[in-house]
């Protein structure tokens, strides 16, 4: 079962993914552009719905949180929860609990940050995201062309090469200080980048602080002709971990939106990453190399045992371009392998009724090992059929093989074998087996020029996403095993733009939805109907510029079934933490090059917080500005204030065991700081 020669052989299959070979000395001259082949637009091309955040404005936004980012992306709501945590909707409802996690395919330089079936739907904390060249987003199925998980889209995060020195030092509200420090040049044919970053905070709701590091390193090269582009990125998080406060909008009490239920809750996690890509020509090739650990209380559960998982994982990715007359394309393969695993142990009895006494006995819960290997082959092809008027169709066969092993008693036990009371314990430890998923995922399309400006297009395509390990092997009371099938997803968009602004149509059908049912049991059996509209725009006159970012969605369950939590859901019901509306507005005025001020307003609208629509989230509406100012050509000056007007509001809303739940989201809070260039 074990894979270290396996996963050895891949490291040693591109020595150069390792080699991130320094100079002696670095220079600070202009470093020459070299071709980043892990850009989705390159990859997905332009029939779609796409947008990208450039590195200029993710240096302005400073986010201290990635949903900041993101919410200038039509489409995506990156609903924040305690610390670094988050949730994700990308042209879905925001997803929790079995199925949840998978739904987005999460990458760097184009590839994935985390290996088929092994996701963490935190992923996001995970990369470099605040000194990122660029954050691209793709929104709608993308299976075809990325692989599985890239169900209802994907997010694509590209490592900075920078260039000279600079130093950042930032302090605001709540004991928050950050710095960033940036190192880049080129001596003969090397060019060296190193982006590090670190930041800290006391948190606003008590026992929320949290402490993380970031560091990317860059090498480029040109070689014999090759085109040669070496990562490594780093991440490190310690993080003191809020629960929800409870009761009917909790979040408007002044006590209770300082609070934290759960001071003893914890996340430690930590991850880096390797890769290699090498370009000549029509011919690319990228190995990489993935490590990461986590370790958190799992607070919300009875017993609150601790989770450690963690994953070795390694592939390449090789594919050739071809053109013949009208027609272009590019076929390749991709292969990976993992080595993972998963302890679930708690150090103490568990308190409450008799009931969750006698079944959350403490022990060991869950300890399994996995092994995956995902094999695909795929081919992108476009062509001109008649003036103005494009093709694009991509196909991808891709397999997924676990092979798992139970590393304790099979069955619900005890630690020491004994059977526990009520009928057994509330988990299943599955005997060890082998399970595999074959998928295929296409897209058609046609793109139309209307005059110089103008385009439109219309996509068919369908996305995948196999069960996840935890999904497969983390069971509960009475379920031996989960035959589960993989979702898929197929969606029909149109949509036309210009240079400033894009409006997209999309509808889409899931089946086989993941989710738990009312016996506990992970079943496969669900359906989603989605039906939406977006816009992008930007409008300039003079200093001014005004952005736009707008979606309206409504997103349904299509059966009828009682579900987890006592829910019951019904065939039409709105899916639950879904709004219709999301929105994000900007003014930014910049006069000169001395200083610029923006203002932004973002939108969450109302929804309901449970399946069953017996309740709701009223939404929010937050005002925040952003500002800076050149005091030499070496100094920049920057500030900003989140939350201007002190709005309550909840940064995420749910409803569960028969009360309102919220993560308060931070009243005002102002940032000043400083960037010099050295």
């Amino acid at each position: 079962m074990r894979l270290s020669r396996l996963l050895a052989a891949l490291a040693l299959a591109a020595p150069a993914a390792l080699a991130l070979a320094a100079p002696a000395a670095l220079a600070t001259d202009r470093i020459e552009e070299i071709v980043v082949t892990g850009t989705l637009g390159e990859r997905l091309g332009t029939a779609g719905s796409a947008s990208r955040i450039d590195g200029d404005a993710l240096a302005e936004i400073r986010h201290n949180h990635i949903h900041e980012a993101l919410a200038r992306v039509p489409g995506v709501w990156v609903a924040r929860g305690s610390g670094q945590e988050h949730l994700t909707a990308i042209r879905s409802a925001v997803l929790t609990g079995a199925g949840a996690c998978g739904e987005f395919l999460y990458l760097e330089d184009g590839l994935p940050i985390r290996p088929a079936g092994f996701c963490n739907v935190n992923n996001l904390f995970e990369v470099n995201g605040e000194q990122a060249g660029g954050i691209e987003v793709w929104r709608g199925p993308s299976s075809a062309v990325l692989g599985g998980n890239a169900l209802h889209g994907a997010v694509n995060v590209l490592t900075a090469n920078p260039q000279g020195a600079s130093l950042s030092l930032e302090g605001g509200s709540y004991g928050y200080y950050q710095a960033r420090a940036a190192l880049g040049g080129q001596t003969g044919r090397h060019a060296v980048g190193l982006s590090v970053h670190g930041s800290q905070t006391d948190g606003y709701r008590d026992a929320t602080g949290y402490g993380q590091q970031k560091l990317s390193l860059v090498h480029a090269v040109d070689l014999g002709g090759w085109q040669v582009r070496n990562t490594l990125n780093a991440t490190n998080l310690n993080q003191e971990t809020g629960s929800y406060v409870r009761g009917f909008e909790a979040y408007e009490d002044g006590d209770l939106r300082r609070s934290n239920p759960n001071p003893e809750a914890y996340r430690d996690a930590w991850s880096w990453r390797a890769a290699s890509h090498w370009s000549r020509e029509q011919t690319r090739a990228s190995a990489y190399l993935r490590r990461s650990r986590m370790v958190f209380l799992q607070h919300f559960l009875p017993g609150q045992p601790t989770e450690t998982n963690e994953q070795t994982s390694g592939g390449v990715l090789v594919s050739q371009g071809f053109a013949a007359g009208a027609w272009a394309g590019r076929f390749g393969a991709q292969f990976e392998a993992m080595q993972g695993s998963l302890l679930e142990f708690q150090d103490r009895p568990t308190t409450g009724s008799a009931f969750l006494v006698a079944t959350r006995p403490a022990g060991r819960h869950y300890d399994y090992g996995v092994d995956s290997i995902m094999a695909a082959g795929f081919y992108n092809l476009n062509g001109t059929l008649a003036e103005g008027l494009r093709l694009v169709h991509s196909l991808r066969l891709e397999h997924l093989s676990y092979d798992y092993e139970n590393r304790h008693l099979i069955g619900n036990s005890r630690d020491d074998g004994s059977a526990c009371g009520f009928g057994g314990c509330l988990y299943t430890r599955p005997a060890s087996r082998d399970d595999n998923f074959t998928e295929v995922a296409g897209r058609l399309g046609f793109e139309r020029d209307f005059g110089v400006r103008h385009s439109g297009y219309l996509m068919l395509s369908t996305g995948f996403r196999p069960p996840q390990a935890t999904e497969l092997y983390r069971l509960q009371q009475g379920q031996t095993v989960a035959d589960l099938d993989s979702e898929r997803l197929l969606s029909v968009e149109a949509g036309v733009r210009s240079g400033a602004w894009s409006v997209s149509a999309f509808s889409e059908r899931t089946r086989d939805f993941i989710f738990r049912d009312a016996s506990g049991f992970n079943v496969s059996d669900g359906k989603t109907k989605s039906n939406g509209v977006e816009f992008s725009g930007d409008w300039q006159l003079g200093g001014h510029t005004l952005s736009l970012a707008v979606s309206y969605a409504v997103h349904k369950y299509d059966f009828t079934r009682a579900a987890g939590r006592g829910e019951q859901i019904e065939d039409g019901n709105m899916m639950d933490s879904a709004p219709r509306w999301l929105s994000n507005a900007r003014w930014r005025y910049q006069p000169g090059e001395h200083w610029y001020s923006e203002f932004e307003l973002s939108q969450v609208g109302e929804h309901y917080v449970n399946a069953a629509n017996t309740a709701k989230y009223k939404g929010h509406l937050a005002l925040n500005w952003r500002g800076g100012y050149r005091l030499t050509q070496r100094i920049d000056l920057f500030a900003r204030v989140i939350n201007l007007l002190d709005e309550r509001y909840a940064d995420r809303a749910d409803y569960a065991f028969g009360s309102y739940r919220y993560f308060p989201a931070m009243p005002i809070q102002g940032y000043v700081g400083v960037n010099l260039a050295l």
